[in-house]
């Protein structure tokens, strides 16, 4: 495995952990994780991308070995565009000046799809693993959703623990099937800590768990994927079970006919994968991000 290192980054009071591989000098790829994911997920892609980039791959606020926000900002509280305020300030330290490559998975690749609209300047590349954006919202369940908020903030939310590392990897592999035994007992190691109870905790804040007030305004994201001036790879996996699960009761090419918005716009299919296809089939993810950011 390629060894990586780690900075920390302030990000508007809250430290950021930031993973590294690859020389300075090399091109460069930003890699965003997905939900309840830290940026260690990427490991097997870098490996399998060689020694010709450096990869910079942030723990998303509160995941990893990221911070949790102060109290004083309302402790446990987490907006979408925190993560693309977060990004802003990591793209300023590494790579203030110019174009960057972004690649993001499902939660990150949303991310990195609307960062790019809204800072089309900045960005030649976006690679989205996995990343569809939800279903459009009815605005009239607004109201409803307002208060499942308001009860749910009055039990917080929290995580089960595990008494060993492998049962977290058989966490992992649960959830994933296709994942080696060997990948999962790694990645256990950057998704989980033994606490001072001897059980292991996942390294990710509760209040994640919570479902926010507002709902999700396809028109309003479909309006910043128009403004993006970079290329854009789709890379999804076949008969994606997570794109079925997004479609709902709609077609699966009707749902996919939001990604018309981008002006460039391009999809490869990654056979015997799931959503975590990074995991799945790293070599061939590797070699579609290289290839496409070349």
């Amino acid at each position: 495995m390629r060894v990586s290192s780690s900075d920390f980054v302030d990000a508007r009071g809250v430290r950021l952990h930031i993973r590294r591989w690859g020389a300075p000098d090399a091109p460069t790829l930003f890699m965003l994780h997905g939900w309840m994911d830290v940026a260690a997920s990427f490991q097997f892609v870098v490996d399998a991308l060689g020694d010709g980039w450096q990869v910079i791959a942030p723990d998303g606020r509160g995941f990893g070995l990221s911070a949790w926000p102060v109290a004083e900002r309302g402790g446990g509280s987490y907006w979408f565009q925190d993560y693309l305020a977060d990004l802003d300030v990591i793209l300023d330290r590494y790579a203030p000046h110019g174009e960057v490559n972004l690649v993001g998975h499902s939660m990150g690749a949303n991310v990195v799809a609307l960062y790019a609209g809204v800072r089309p300047q900045r960005v030649r590349r976006v690679v989205d693993l996995e990343g569809f954006g939800l279903a459009a919202a009815d605005p009239k369940r607004s109201p409803a959703r307002i208060a499942q908020w308001l009860d749910d903030l009055r039990v917080p939310p929290e995580l089960r623990t595990y008494a060993t590392l492998e049962e977290v990897a058989e966490r992992l592999i649960r959830t994933n099937p296709r994942l080696a035994r060997t990948r999962a007992r790694f990645l256990a190691q950057h998704w989980s800590k033994q606490a001072d109870d001897g059980r292991y905790r996942l390294l990710a804040d509760p209040a994640h768990k919570l479902r926010g007030p507002l709902l999700y305004r396809l028109d309003e994201v479909m309006a910043a994927w128009s403004q993006v001036r970079a290329k854009v790879l789709h890379v999804e996996a076949a008969r994606s079970q997570t794109l079925t699960m997004f479609a709902g009761n709609l077609p699966v090419d009707e749902f996919k006919t939001r990604f018309s918005a981008f002006p460039d716009w391009r999809e490869a299919i990654v056979g015997d994968a799931g959503h975590m296809l990074h995991h799945d089939q790293p070599e061939q993810v590797a070699a579609l991000i290289a290839d496409f950011c070349a």
